[in-house]
């Protein structure tokens, strides 16, 4: 009664109708999303998505590299026109490691597939750099229209992109299902969420959406010097943190099959949609709102307490079925050779209320200064998500694997939380 208590109470607020916002326009998507799976999941089959998986598993590692995470700097930004220069420099960044990694991958691709024990994936390895640019747009884009508030645009833009790529997918897939088909649909589909968020700013009604004329308090280069925490702590450890996240999809390949990684590919991107629906919409709305807060250490706390008892509580009851009846549910949405599927989902439920409910403990670990700290997490949890995974390898059981990795994910959610409250619990004692 507690929990659901402190939800009402923050329905009652505007933080919640912005989440409501956001939160719509997920749902929106996600609803496509799920509405289109049946079709795509018998169309393709375990093995396109395990091949989809490997894919996935190298680009998200990437990504964050584009534009040494420099984007996520737009929202603390003083000014707009600081804002934009921030925006010009992650621009500028993102093109030019996009054309350096396509050197590279020219001059020794086929051995860097190899090393990686990639080869079922090497044939696309020039897809990614234009991913890594496309994701770098999207994310300059989508920071700049968090700062700016306007999440109506966002929510219109995905479900405009979730209805085009699941289209393209269950389109193709009708007329040749490979997994190719879905790697080359995922580069592009970065490519037109991009175009649809600057679309959206381009021809806003909202004036508040575009620039406004502030005169630059410092130049790229003191922006880029002044915000250098970015590039030095973050980039690694969004890095870092993709690796671990795609570690299961690319072990389960190496040592069960591509079967078994499209098992676990599917899990997580099911789950991710009802985390991705709560979860991004409050993350959106709480940076901008934390960064208000920073100077009211005390309401900084109980807003973050709130937002994260609410989410572990909706959490709960989203996941709840799955941690159920798991196998029997993706029998029978799926069809019957993605059980295994719905076994793994039993444990990965509990990595994703946790990841769910740390959403606004990350949006606010910026505005607090812990983005080195961050990535010493990172770093020391890598070795233990590599030995759970291992120790299934070892005992030749995969939903092994997939479990303990679960439950060291979770953990490292818990302690990101605490650290947190303790570093606000210090900018308290200062006060």
């Amino acid at each position: 009664m507690h929990l659901l208590t402190r939800i009402k109470q923050l329905g009652q607020s505007k933080f919640a109708r912005n989440v409501a916002i956001v939160a719509t326009g997920t749902a929106g998507a996600q609803a496509i999303t799920m509405a289109f799976a049946p079709l795509i999941t018998r169309l393709y089959g375990p093995e396109a998505f395990g091949l989809l998986g490997i894919y996935m598993a190298i680009i998200t590692v990437l990504m964050p590299v584009a534009a040494l995470t420099y984007p996520i700097a737009i929202v603390l930004a003083k000014t707009d026109a600081d804002a934009k220069g921030i925006a010009k420099l992650s621009a500028i960044l993102a093109l030019s490691i996009a054309v350096m990694t396509s050197v590279l991958l020219l001059v020794a691709g086929d051995w860097i597939a190899e090393a990686l024990s990639m080869q079922a994936v090497a044939g696309f390895m020039l897809l990614i750099p234009v991913a890594m640019l496309f994701a770098a747009f999207q994310q300059i884009f989508l920071q700049w229209l968090v700062r700016k508030k306007q999440f109506s645009t966002t929510a219109r833009v995905a479900v405009m992109q979730a209805l085009i790529s699941n289209s393209a997918k269950a389109g193709v897939g009708l007329v040749h299902p490979v997994g190719a088909a879905l790697i080359i649909i995922a580069a592009v589909a970065q490519g037109f969420h991009a175009a649809l968020l600057w679309l959206g700013i381009r021809y806003s009604k909202n004036k508040k959406a575009l620039p406004q004329a502030d005169q630059p308090t410092e130049t790229i280069r003191e922006l880029a010097r002044r915000h250098r925490d970015f590039p030095a702590y973050r980039a690694p450890q969004v890095a870092l943190n993709a690796f671990t996240q795609g570690l299961p999809v690319l072990v389960l390949a190496s040592f069960f099959g591509p079967a078994a990684a499209g098992f676990f590919a599917l899990t997580r991107s099911v789950l991710a949609a009802p985390a991705a629906l709560i979860g991004q919409s409050v993350g959106s709305v709480f940076y901008p709102k934390a960064v208000d807060l920073y100077d009211k250490p005390a309401e900084l706390k109980r807003v973050l307490l709130k937002a994260t008892y609410s989410l572990i509580a909706l959490g709960g009851l989203v996941f709840a079925p799955i941690l159920i009846a798991g196998p029997w549910l993706f029998s029978l949405v799926f069809g019957s050779e993605w059980k295994e599927a719905g076994e793994f989902a039993r444990w990965v439920t509990i990595w994703m209320v946790l990841s769910l409910a740390a959403r606004p403990v990350i949006s606010a670990i910026p505005v607090l200064g812990l983005q080195k700290t961050f990535l010493v997490f990172e770093i020391i949890f890598l070795p233990l998500k590599f030995l759970s995974l291992y120790l299934g390898v070892f005992l030749d059981e995969p939903a092994i694997s997939v479990a303990l990795y679960s439950v060291i994910s979770s953990a490292f959610y818990v302690l990101l939380f605490l650290l947190v409250c303790k570093k606000i619990a210090g900018l308290l004692s200062k006060a």
